[in-house]
């Protein structure tokens, strides 16, 4: 045999492989959980127990908020159906013993993004839909304008939560003499603290936000200036099934980038004709990402569609057009001055 044979012979062998591996890569890979999801025919997501603007059920038990959006988008995206999903609220020490053993399939609450969670415990943070911060609540007629001022204060918290952790370092960093209260639910320390048992009640800044419209009089109670810590906040999946991992985490870059091209609810029908490469990508004209995701081609569409963009949804939910009324800062596009972006469709 000769050399040229040889270096033939080995050349065809390459490209063969070649071919294989990248048939192999194009080809849909199998999700554990999406089967499941699929056989069962409805979205398991767990959810906060009632944070107004986040997540939670009005009086004929219809589930609302961001977070809500967040997981009829992943229902959308599967199902074409935004209302295939059943909520399961969750108090902070639970969420993450409903995730590992597979009660919920996806956590969708106000949960940060750390280390310690995301090695120990055999779960994936996907991607950050709220940049936060964790601040405190008191009643304006304590007369407190920092929480420098908190000397020997009684501090109300949620159980299980890193506003634990991050409470007493600012206090032990500023030589501040405190006492923490935790509480298993926001509930309990939403009435703790009505009660007088606490004087601030300390959390995320959005959260503070949302639970001083569930107190009786909301104007008696001022967030103080103080942002004590970095929060950020998204979903959560099991390790393990990386095909789940990336629907999650792709399924929020889909609203983001929406946004950002200028996709709308309202418009989307008619962006299916846009000559733009990346709207076409992103709804499926142009693109086969949601088949190799184990979706459909359509999945981007059909989640706008159904819900809109991430930006219509922090308004519906928490910004101009809600009674919330939160400012978008970080969370503004990263072309007008924010942190959000997507990565690109292409």
């Amino acid at each position: 045999m000769t050399i040229r044979t040889i270096l033939s012979s080995v050349c065809a062998a390459a490209l063969v492989a070649i071919g294989a591996d990248a048939a192999l890569a194009q080809a849909p890979s199998t999700s554990a959980t999406l089967a499941r999801v699929k056989e069962r025919g409805v979205l398991e997501c767990g959810a906060n127990q009632g944070v107004p603007g986040f997540s939670m059920p009005d009086s004929q038990g219809r589930w609302t908020g961001f977070d809500v959006d967040y997981c009829r988008a992943l229902a959308a995206a599967i199902f074409d159906d935004p209302t295939k999903v059943r909520f399961s609220p969750l108090s902070s020490k639970d969420r993450f013993i409903a995730l590992q053993s597979s009660q919920i399939d996806v956590l969708a609450r106000q949960t940060t993004w750390t280390i310690s969670r995301e090695i120990s415990q055999g779960i994936a943070f996907t991607a950050i839909n709220y940049y936060d911060g964790q601040g405190f609540l008191v009643r304006k007629s304590l007369g407190v304008k920092s929480a420098l001022e908190f000397a020997g204060a009684t501090v109300c918290v949620p159980q299980g939560t890193t506003s634990e952790l991050n409470a007493a370092d600012y206090f032990r960093t500023h030589n501040i003499r405190y006492q923490m209260v935790a509480y298993a639910t926001v509930d309990e320390v939403i009435k703790a603290y009505e009660s007088g048992r606490c004087d601030t009640y300390t959390t995320d800044m959005s959260a503070l936000a949302g639970s001083r419209f569930l107190m009786q009089n909301p104007d008696d109670h001022i967030i103080l200036p103080e942002v004590i810590s970095k929060e950020p906040l998204g979903p959560w999946v099991r390790k393990g099934d990386a095909q789940w991992f990336d629907i999650v985490r792709w399924t929020l870059f889909a609203m983001i980038a929406a946004e950002e091209l200028g996709i709308t609810q309202a418009n989307v029908q008619e962006m299916l004709k846009s000559p733009n490469p990346e709207i076409r990508r992103l709804l499926g004209v142009d693109s086969n990402y949601g088949e190799t995701l184990g979706l459909t081609r359509d999945w981007a569409l059909r989640i706008i569609r159904h819900i809109g963009n991430y930006g219509e949804s922090f308004d519906r939910n928490l910004g101009a057009r809600s009674r919330i009324g939160l400012p978008r800062g970080p969370n503004r596009l990263w072309n007008v001055g924010g942190l959000q972006y997507a990565p690109p469709f292409r």
